[in-house]
C-alpha cells in the first residue's frame, strides 16, 4: 500500500463502537495511513459524548446500533454542542440503511458500511475534516486567483430544459432534500441523480426523500421510463445511464471507480439530449463529473454547482467550477429557486 508522508499533526480520531471486534478493525485501519491517529474509543453513544467534550477530536467514526444510547442520539447530542465531523458505521441491512439515512439528515457527513472493507475510509475522514477547517478558518478578502479555463465553443442560448441532472456524493442527501423539497409535484421534466452510494442505502434515501418533497423520487430501475415530476436515483453499486427516454441500469465495467458515476450519468444525457440539459453539482470529494458536466456544456446546457460555504465538502462542485464548466456557483438554499426560475415556475 503506498504510504503517505505524516502531517506534523495527525488527524485525531475517535472511534465509537460496541464491537471489540470492530474497534479493533477500525483503529488498525485508519493507522495504515499515518495522516491520522486514533486517540481513544467509546463503547456505546453515552461514552462517545462524553469523549468528544472532554477529548475534541478532529472526527468521530459512529457505530448506529449500540447499548445504552444508539449513535442516531450520540450523534444528536454531539452536534449540539460541537462542529466535529461524524462519519457514521453501518450495517449493510434494510434497518441500518434506514438508521444511516436518518443520521446523515441530522447533520452526519457520510459514512462507510461494515461489509465494505471500510473503502475510502481515510478519504472520507480527510476529506471532512479538511471541509471542517475550511469553513472554521476567518474569511480574509484577497483577489481571486487565476483559474484557467477551458476553450470553449460561443454560447447557445438556452432553450427550456428537457432533463435535470444532478450529481452529489459526501452531504448530498440533505443537500438534494434542500433543492428537491424547493421543486412542485408536477415539475414539468424528469430529475436524474448520481448519488456516490454503496447497494441498499439509494433505495432508502429515495424513500426519505420521496417522504419530504412534493416531487416523487424513486429508485431507478432498468428500462423505467423517465417521466415528468420524478427524481430518479441511481441504484448503488451499480452504473445509472439514460437513453431513448429510460433509464439504463447496468454492473460496472471499469468505467469509473464510483457507482454510480455522475460522469457516465452526464455522459449519456450529452448523448440523449445536447444541450437540453440543466446540470447541477452538488456537494461531493473527488471530481466525479467534471468531465461529464463538460461535455454537457460544450452541448449548451446550462451548469449550476453549489458553493463552498454551503458543500459540506467542496470537491465535486470545485472541479466543476475550475475547469470553467459552471454557469453559475450557488449556495444550496438558491439552487432551488434557481430551478424554478429556469422553468418559469413561481
Amino acid at each position: 500500500m503506498l504510504k503517505h508522508q505524516p502531517a506534523s499533526q495527525p488527524i485525531r480520531v475517535l472511534v465509537v463502537d460496541d464491537s471489540s471486534f470492530m474497534r479493533n478493525a477500525i483503529t488498525r485501519h485508519i493507522h495504515r495511513d499515518a495522516r491520522f491517529r486514533v486517540i481513544d474509543t467509546a463503547t456505546n453513544g453515552r461514552e462517545a459524548v462524553a469523549k468528544a467534550e472532554q477529548l475534541k477530536p478532529d472526527v468521530i467514526t459512529m457505530d448506529v446500533e449500540m447499548p445504552e444510547m444508539n449513535g442516531i442520539d450520540a450523534l444528536r447530542q454531539i452536534l449540539a454542542k460541537s462542529s466535529i465531523p461524524v462519519i457514521m458505521v453501518s450495517s449493510q441491512t434494510d434497518a441500518g440503511a434506514k438508521t444511516t439515512i436518518q443520521a446523515l439528515q441530522l447533520g452526519a457527513m457520510d459514512f462507510i458500511p461494515k461489509a465494505g472493507g471500510f473503502e475510502q475510509l481515510h478519504e472520507k475522514l480527510h476529506a471532512v475534516v479538511g471541509a471542517t477547517r475550511a469553513r472554521q478558518r476567518p474569511v480574509v478578502a484577497a483577489p481571486p486567483a487565476p483559474v484557467a479555463r477551458r476553450a470553449l465553443p460561443m454560447r447557445v442560448t438556452l432553450t427550456k430544459p428537457k432533463l435535470v441532472v444532478i450529481g452529489s456524493s459526501t452531504g448530498g442527501p440533505r443537500a438534494l432534500c434542500q433543492v428537491l423539497q424547493g421543486l412542485p409535484k408536477n415539475f414539468p421534466v424528469p430529475i436524474v441523480i448520481a448519488q456516490h452510494m454503496p447497494p441498499q442505502f439509494t433505495a432508502a434515501m429515495a424513500k426519505w426523500l420521496s417522504d419530504v418533497c412534493a416531487i416523487s423520487v424513486v429508485e431507478a430501475a432498468d428500462d423505467m421510463p423517465l417521466q415528468p415530476g420524478v427524481a430518479y436515483v441511481g441504484p448503488g453499486g451499480m452504473m445509472f445511464r439514460i437513453a431513448n427516454g429510460k433509464a439504463k441500469i447496468s454492473p460496472a465495467q471499469g468505467e469509473s471507480l464510483y457507482k454510480p458515476s455522475v460522469d457516465v450519468l452526464a455522459d449519456s444525457a450529452a448523448s440523449g439530449y445536447g444541450g437540453q440539459v440543466l446540470a447541477i453539482m452538488l456537494t461531493g470529494m473527488g471530481n466525479d463529473g467534471a468531465k461529464g458536466f463538460g461535455k454537457l456544456k460544450d452541448g449548451g446546457a446550462f451548469v449550476v454547482a453549489q458553493d463552498q460555504a454551503t458543500s459540506s465538502v467542496w470537491g465535486m462542485p470545485r472541479a466543476v467550477t475550475e475547469n470553467g464548466c459552471a454557469d453559475e456557483v450557488l449556495p444550496v438554499g438558491d439552487i432551488g429557486k434557481r430551478i424554478k426560475t429556469m422553468f418559469g415556475i413561481a
